[in-house]
């Protein structure tokens, strides 16, 4: 692990006696950030995978990165001038095809920022703009904060794995609700996104925790 990284590892070990079981039992943290990819095509990916298995969304997106020979993905232009039906073949829904013809007309109009442009934008800020394209809501604003622009302190309370996670962790027999599950999450900041990630692994990772060993509520 970097430094960045150990330090986010020890906050969220030091606050939380349950987050450090799981970090015990998982171990180091791999949270990947792919700083390579554009925004544009981080959202494109994220849509084609969205409600999919994993190897149905590779599948997916690998016919949708071969349609252009000689190029690791289409760009913007190449998606805005391919039929519908090509994307289509490619096994995307209607609804997604739409939607990944809008983000690359958004980025064409320059109202999805380049990486650069980005960068200088807050949370807050990115997600409220770029909820307004068709088929991008928060939980995909929020993957694109974590896994391409590496922002550390992002806690997608949405996400039906990381609720499960924490379930699973704390011996909960209900999943807790988004609003209750970030109030959890207040003492993780500033690396809630490290917390998100050993969640996402805590049902394969980490057995239940016995319920003498729940959180004690203040």
């Amino acid at each position: 692990m970097n430094a960045a990284t150990t330090r986010a590892v020890a906050h969220l070990g030091s606050t939380d006696p349950i987050l450090r079981r799981l970090i015990d039992r998982i171990g180091p943290c791999r949270l990947r950030i792919d700083r390579r990819r554009e925004p544009w095509e981080t959202l494109v990916r994220a849509v084609a995978s969205q409600q999919l298995h994993t190897r149905a969304a590779a599948n997916i997106i690998g016919r949708v990165a071969g349609l252009v020979p000689g190029q690791a993905f289409p760009q913007p232009a190449d998606l805005v001038q391919f039929d519908e039906s090509v994307l289509r073949g490619c096994g995307l829904s209607a609804a997604k095809t739409t939607a990944v013809r809008d983000i690359a007309r958004r980025t064409l109009d320059g109202f999805v920022p380049a990486r650069r442009a980005a960068l200088a934008l807050s949370n807050e800020e990115l997600i409220a703009r770029l909820v307004q394209i068709r088929g991008i809501g928060r939980w995909t604003v929020e993957m694109l904060l974590i896994f391409n622009l590496g922002r550390p302190d992002v806690l997608p309370v949405d996400d039906f794995a990381v609720r499960e996670g924490w379930r699973v962790s704390a011996g909960l027999e209900t999943q807790p609700r988004p609003r209750e599950l970030a109030e959890i999450g207040e003492p993780w900041a500033p690396y809630r996104s490290t917390a998100a990630w050993y969640l996402w692994r805590s049902r394969d990772a980490a057995p239940p925790a016995k319920p003498a060993e729940r959180r004690k509520r203040a």
